[in-house]
């Protein structure tokens, strides 16, 4: 998990056959730094409004029980709309094709990806050597605060 800089938040280790999904809630909940206070006075009558964190994912990550989850810890989840195959075809008759410049990607998700190509410039996390959880853990962990003082430091 990264925030909108590619700064590195969470990090959780699992084995390659578990789907992301099934870890969304685990890695929200191990973030390092603390959530700024969620409540916020509105200017006009001086009331406490709840103001919630807006968490990008991908389309991967629709599920109503993982939504829901996320939801109850204060997110804002802003999650692609899937497409079924029947409903590509008569979206793309009432729905102009996109200009040249715009983006297929989403550039908030370009950053969590960039960050992980930074971790993929470790040679030692790049193919996984160790035979121990602790020790790769320990190797991804120092590649964050690698990645966070080459990002705020070193600018």
């Amino acid at each position: 998990m990264t925030e909108k800089k590619g700064i590195p938040l969470s990090v959780v280790l699992s084995p390659a056959n578990t789907h992301d999904i099934k870890l969304v809630t685990e890695i929200v909940d191990k973030i390092v730094i603390k959530r700024p206070k969620s409540l916020s006075r509105s200017k006009s009558k001086g009331r406490r409004r709840r103001r919630r964190q807006h968490l990008c994912l991908d389309k991967g990550y629709k599920s109503a029980e993982e939504e829901q989850k996320l939801i109850k810890r204060d997110y804002v989840l802003l999650i692609p709309i899937k497409k079924k195959r029947g409903e590509e075809e008569e979206d793309d008759k009432q729905i102009p094709k996109p200009t040249p410049d715009r983006k297929k990607y989403s550039p908030k998700r370009w950053v969590v990806e960039r960050t992980n190509s930074w971790h993929n410039r470790f040679r030692k996390l790049f193919t996984r050597y160790e035979k121990k959880d602790d020790n790769y853990l320990g190797l991804v962990q120092f590649s964050c605060c690698m990645i966070i003082y080459r990002k705020l430091i070193l600018g």
